[in-house]
């Protein structure tokens, strides 16, 4: 049985972060969940992509004077990763899948036996065979850290029926603390988490969905592929992906590219396995710069120099965009978000949703992609909308990282248009005492000449025809928007009908005014500065940093984030540490790191100056 931390002498917490890790702070929440894992207690930890996850179990497992940390990981990619950059920090870390060969999965059986490792990344499905529970109870076991926590249940948006069986750790393992950690998680999805992994009355600690490094964008969709080359053309070093909803378009996205000169590769299941691995592995390595993806791709991908992010398409739900999103700027450095919309790109997913056998699923899906048009519209701050959505309140008017608050859109006087739609959808259900849709009141009020106007009389409504002004598609965006305002509602169900609120019956009573938002619009060309997480540096000598550091890692046969992160290089590049004694203290800088390191780039540093002056930056 492993004993009990609280009984134990305990090290600084910030000393063995420093020295290993080379961080001088915690991020937030990071410390407090640490501590209340060493107490013994079970927890629930929801933190944002790029908020610190890992090392809420890693860290315990070092500050334990002894036993096993064992980690549940659903992705063998992201087992590697984590161990390779243990490893690279002097950490005793290891991992057991199927990736390894017989020889190597029984040296490292036979190293859990010895005691040698402090940590064990292993799958769900491994760790419930029959012939594990003995291997668990002989190896001391101290803590359990389930990762991608949210896999467990049904409602989360990548569920995995194995991560059910964990919960049988529990009688296996009675006085061992249980840790759950997720990046993305509904309330219901909580509920869920803690009830089938059965946490004993868990600590629970949810963080900000804030990621302020990141810049939101929405551009309406005009000649996707040029869009994209124009995007990339100002990003030519920078590291990035791009959903696509179907294979073929990543298929033919990564082409584009690539016939352009740029390293660019698809990734989705059409694929076979082992070209999906290359290039990852490829993108991993910085071989590739892009991946043009389907939603296959990102989970666990533990790389924290992507710069950017584009969605070629909209995405199904708010979650996966956030989701897929946070896969940039990990590294707390400035990443972009790209969406390009198009109302078109609604109807394709209505299709797929239509498809859909389960009512309750196909409702879901409708009220997920009303959400989604929702947010792709909006003229309001994007960073609001998306906390919003996880039920956290954004306390600024102006986030000064999106398109809306940047260059906020340009409005007009839209109590004519308004009282049209409004009054239209008031007479067809005055008339007939049902409603209908919204393509079917556009058509009325363009004075469409179709069999259902004329069978259901509607040709005969004084609002027939009277907005002829304007075309189907501008009335569709100008409905979206009344809905958005709350004058308008759309019923759910495979025929979703419009109808008036008490707030649009108001407006149409009282003929209040009216203000409403022009369409999105192609950007004007615009830099702005500072961004969240910017750290200025000497340009050309991080260049040069970033090639030893290939170098480097080629040499191990790593990705280049396992010898240092963006932020450590940059940091090296503005303040010019000529010797190995001068980098104590430089971010992701730890102990081991510096004596393997240190001397390399210093020497690098020192060779560049001898050609070039120092900079100087303003904080």
């Amino acid at each position: 049985m492993p004993p009990k931390v609280a009984d134990l002498p305990m090290p600084e917490l910030l000393d063995t972060l420093r020295l290993t890790f080379g961080y001088d702070a915690f991020r937030p929440l990071q410390r407090e969940i640490i501590e209340t894992h060493l107490a013994g207690r079970d927890v629930f930890a929801l933190l944002p992509t790029g908020g610190g996850k890992s090392l809420c179990f890693q860290l315990p497992a070092l500050l334990r004077p002894g036993g096993l940390t064992v980690v549940v990981s659903p992705l063998i990619a992201l087992m590697k990763d984590q161990v390779d950059q243990l490893q690279a920090a002097g950490v005793a870390a290891t991992f057991l899948n199927s990736s390894l060969t017989a020889k190597e999965s029984r040296s490292r059986l036979a190293g859990l036996h010895r005691g040698e490792w402090r940590l064990l990344y292993v799958a769900p499905e491994r760790l419930m065979l029959d012939n594990w529970q003995e291997n668990l109870k002989a190896w001391n076991v101290a803590a359990l850290a389930i990762d991608e926590a949210h896999c467990v249940s049904e409602w989360g948006h990548d569920f995995r029926p194995e991560y059910r069986q964990l919960a049988r750790l529990r009688a296996l393992l009675p006085e061992v603390p249980f840790m759950a950690l997720t990046a993305t998680a509904t309330t219901r999805v909580r509920t869920d988490i803690i009830k089938h992994l059965a946490l004993r009355e868990p600590e629970v600690f949810i963080a900000s969905f804030n990621r302020p490094n990141l810049t939101y964008r929405v551009q309406p969709k005009d000649g996707p592929l040029k869009q994209i080359i124009e995007f990339v053309r100002k990003r030519e070093d920078e590291s990035g992906i791009i959903y696509c909803a179907t294979r073929a378009t990543a298929d033919r996205t990564a082409e584009a590219l690539a016939g352009r000169g740029y390293a660019a590769r698809p990734y989705h299941a059409g694929l076979a396995a082992e070209e999906r691995a290359r290039h990852q592995e490829l993108f991993l390595r910085d071989e590739v710069k892009i991946i043009c993806a389907t939603i296959a791709f990102g989970m666990g991908i533990n790389k924290p120099n992507v710069r950017w992010v584009v969605h070629y398409d909209l995405p199904k739900n708010i979650e996966g965009y956030y989701q897929e999103t946070g896969r940039a700027g990990r590294d707390g450095l400035p990443g972009d978000c790209l969406l390009l919309f198009n109302a078109g790109d609604a109807a394709k997913q209505s299709h797929f949703i239509d498809e859909i056998t389960d009512a309750h699923e196909q409702q879901v899906a409708r009220t997920q992609l009303r959400q989604m048009m929702h947010y792709a519209e909006s003229a309001g701050c994007r960073r609001g909308e998306l906390l919003g959505y996880f039920g956290e309140a954004f306390p600024l008017d102006n986030c000064g990282a999106c398109d809306n608050c940047l260059e906020p859109r340009e409005t007009y006087d839209g109590t004519l248009l308004a009282q049209k739609f409004l009054s239209c959808v008031y007479r067809i259900r005055q008339a007939s005492r049902f409603g209908c849709g919204v393509n079917h009141v556009i058509e009325v009020l363009t004075g469409a000449d179709t069999e259902r106007i004329r069978r259901w009389a509607h040709d005969r409504l004084s609002t027939y025809g009277i907005g002829r002004e304007m075309s189907r598609p501008q009335w569709a965006a100008v409905a979206r928007e009344l809905m958005r305002l709350g004058f308008l509602a759309q019923s759910d169900g495979e025929y979703p009908v419009l109808e008036l609120t008490a707030e649009g019956i108001d407006i149409l009573r009282t003929r209040a005014p009216v203000t409403l938002t022009k369409p999105l619009m192609l950007p004007k060309v615009r830099r702005i500065a500072p961004r969240p997480g910017e750290i200025a540096c000497d340009e050309i000598l991080f260049d040069r940093l970033r090639t030893l550091r290939k170098r480097l890692a080629d040499e191990r046969s790593v990705p280049a984030y396992v010898i240092f992160g963006d932020a450590t290089l940059r940091q090296l590049a503005r303040e010019y540490p000529v010797r190995e004694a001068d980098m104590t203290g430089i971010f992701g800088m730890g102990q081991k790191k510096q004596a393997e390191f240190g001397p390399v780039f210093a020497a690098e540093i020192a060779a560049y100056l001898t050609d070039n002056s120092r900079q100087t930056f303003n904080d």
